[in-house]
């Protein structure tokens, strides 16, 4: 699996699943020649986008940024429209960890759309239930109140198989919450009305784990947004000024999506890169 040493703070990336989904959704109004210089697509015009949890772990306490794809709760024609060629190993990777999911204590929603939220929950026999049963699971009050109470469009991804086995779990917050200190979330809006992201700092630096308003390296351009987005416009507003604070303070950004790219450090133009880890995409197969 691969890994970052943040200072005190330790990210892995688990092994929640595989997605594969239309390239011109996940670009927006941008035309192919323009983000296929930039994310490989295959013949069926199709991007690879893993939904991968980061474990951070920092002190004696396990995180979660986001659960994965799941596992066992997708019918074939689900599987077939979102691409899904690889269903979550969660508990198979925390077992090369030496962990189970009863280790982890918190998890950070930056949204709760199905391939995010789906690995919160699994099914025993006929009964669903958490997967993660001591986490306190945070997520915008925004977020939690549209994921019980979808309109005509977010019904499509916001289910209530992911949300009524962890009621009990989840504590919502309003526009910003220091879990702890050096770990904070901040709602964004733009790719869900409730979308937020996460602060990770340490000894004067920071991660910023951009979510989907920044989905992968190539989603770089404040521009460049997804049609899966709810509210673009908020989109482009918040990554505009989010990647001016990244680019001038030389922020690492994080990624649950990327094919290619686990963390960047770009230099103050963001043309060149200064840091990263690769994926090592062996390691999830």
């Amino acid at each position: 699996m691969d890994t970052f040493q943040f200072h005190d703070m330790r990210f892995t990336w688990l092994d929640g699943g595989m997605t594969t989904l239309d390239g011109g959704a996940m670009f927006g109004v941008v035309p192919k020649p323009l983000w296929s210089r930039k994310y490989e697509v295959n013949e069926n015009n199709q991007i690879p986008l893993p939904t991968h949890p980061i474990l951070v772990q920092y002190g004696d306490t396990n995180y979660l940024v986001d659960s994965g794809i799941g596992s066992g709760k997708l019918n074939d024609k689900q599987k077939r429209n979102y691409g899904v060629s690889r269903e979550s190993h969660i508990e198979e990777s925390l077992a090369q960890l030496n962990m189970t999911t009863n280790d982890i204590d918190v998890i950070l929603m930056s949204h709760l759309h199905f391939d995010h939220a789906s690995g919160l929950t699994k099914y025993e026999g006929e009964k669903l239930v958490s997967v993660f049963p001591n986490a306190t699971i945070y997520v915008s009050d925004i977020e939690w109140n549209e994921m019980r109470h979808p309109n005509i469009r977010s019904k499509n991804t916001y289910w209530k198989e992911n949300w009524e086995p962890i009621v009990e779990q989840v504590k919502p917050f309003t526009d910003a919450l220091d879990v702890v200190p050096g770990i904070r979330m901040e709602h964004t809006g733009g790719h869900s009305d409730g979308h937020a992201i996460i602060r990770f700092e340490q000894q004067g630096e920071t991660v910023i784990h951009m979510g989907d308003i920044m989905a992968t390296h190539a989603h770089q351009n404040p521009l460049w947004v997804m049609a899966y987005d709810d509210y673009p416009m908020t989109s482009v507003f918040a990554k505009e000024k989010l990647m001016k604070e990244i680019l001038q303070n030389g922020y690492y950004v994080s990624f649950y999506h990327d094919h290619f790219k686990r963390i960047i450090k770009w230099d103050e133009t963001g043309k060149e890169i200064l840091e990263e880890v690769v994926v090592n995409t062996k390691a999830y197969e």
